[in-house]
């Protein structure tokens, strides 16, 4: 008797009018998991791809050995980037619906891997986010009306109306163009890394991608170019449990984790609470420290909740539940950490409900200026003859051809 073939088809716990269901998440308690030495291999450092790093627990107390012990000063900064890119991020979705930009995409309920890695790595340490990474602008100084710009296509706009929004850049701060094809950046932080590594310095590189990204080719080429030559380079996967509409077992994180896929390619994996701003800067301390001092790449998985919906184009309502948000395990980013800090006598609700205020007026004051530059409705509007600039090194004959008969045209 034979026995056909099954095939197994990946399935969400929940789907809409069903109640949330995170049962699958695999947890473990505040300041349960040790914290290796940096010089640990990869074998020692198993552990860490299955666990899960927490340092606040459910009193809004740090413990544990990877409390990274920082100081009200650095905690406040902290959150002061964190409200001020979801104050940001509100106020851009609101303009996407107003129509005075075309798309928008916001980071909602993932502020704290953005902002608590920037402040845990150097200036100089090139950074190759994805679309979710806006912090990173936030934490390095960026001027919000940059970003605004940027969305806007406008006169002022650093593409130069040629990447849709959200896909900024900045070479000043060290921050790589994004890219609409997905995992593009993980190769790329890769070859950086190593071309660093060959000059001599001790900058490092930090990509992001997400749970579904992990399953593109360009994961695997990577993480073997990593590990094959111990490349000082920050790989993280941010599993926010779902890609556009697909649940996160669809590209493999119902098997095991994807931290577990680093020891495969003998390099470390970590598997971190994502919503613990003080984890999360913990975890990728310990990375770049063992980066710069030889002993290579990490990959860290974020365990998170994206909050809002994939895009401005997206309705989560169609494939989970109406606010499953509220159900998920490990809470907000934002709220988990102005509860320690009032928990430990650094500030209050008052002083938060100050700070929520000051930025929002920051926020406000930065969009009366940005639509001076140019909207989609209301000018001023880019030089459209510019699409013909930055293309080659040289502008060759039928691009000047063209050009000259769009002159032509207007004349």
């Amino acid at each position: 008797m034979t026995t056909k073939s099954r095939l197994h088809i990946p399935s969400p716990p929940a789907r809409p009018g069903d109640d949330p269901d995170f049962s699958y998440v695999a947890l473990s308690a505040a300041g349960e998991i040790d914290r290796p030495e940096i010089t640990s291999g990869t074998r020692a450092t198993e552990p860490l791809a299955h666990a899960l790093v927490r340092v606040l627990d459910d009193q809004h107390v740090a413990v544990g050995p990877w409390d990274p012990q920082l100081d009200s000063h650095d905690l406040q900064i902290g959150l002061r980037h964190m409200l001020l890119t979801r104050l940001f991020d509100e106020r851009m979705l609101k303009i996407q619906r107003q129509g005075k930009i075309s798309f928008y995409m916001q980071c909602l309920g993932e502020e704290a891997i953005a902002i608590a890695q920037a402040l845990a790595l150097r200036p100089r340490d090139m950074l190759f986010p994805s679309y979710r990474q806006q912090g990173l602008h936030i934490a390095r100084g960026r001027n919000l009306v940059d970003l605004m710009n940027q969305c806007l296509s406008n006169t002022k706009d650093m593409c130069k109306g040629r990447q849709m929004p959200i896909m900024y850049h900045w070479k000043e701060g060290s921050i790589f163009s994004i890219s609409g094809n997905l995992t593009t950046q993980f190769p790329q932080a890769v070859g950086w890394a190593i071309a660093s590594a060959i000059k001599g310095e001790d900058h490092l590189a930090a990509a992001w991608i997400g749970d579904g990204s992990s399953a593109e080719a360009d994961f695997h080429h990577a993480l073997t170019f990593a590990s094959v030559y111990q490349a000082p380079v920050i790989l993280n996967v941010v599993n926010n449990q779902w890609a556009i509409s697909t649940f996160q077992g669809f590209a493999g994180g119902e098997r095991r984790s994807f931290a577990a896929r680093a020891p495969g390619y003998g390099i470390p994996g970590i598997r971190v609470d994502g919503n613990d701003y003080l984890a999360v800067y913990a975890v990728t301390q310990w990375a770049a420290e063992r980066a710069r001092q030889g002993f290579g790449a990490t990959l860290i998985e974020h365990v998170t909740y994206r909050k809002a919906a994939h895009s401005s184009s997206d309705d989560p309502t169609r494939y989970r539940p109406k606010d499953e948000w509220r159900e998920w395990p490990l809470g907000d980013p934002l709220d988990r950490l102005k509860n320690h800090m009032i928990t430990e006598g650094m500030g209050s609700e008052d002083r938060h409900a100050e700070l929520t205020e000051e930025l929002n007026e920051l926020v406000s004051n930065n969009w009366a200026e940005a639509q001076t530059y140019g909207t989609m409705t209301s000018g001023p509007q880019l030089d459209h003859r510019e699409m013909f600039e930055d293309v080659f090194k040289e502008m060759p004959a039928h691009l000047i051809s063209q050009r000259e008969q769009l002159k032509d045209l207007e004349s």
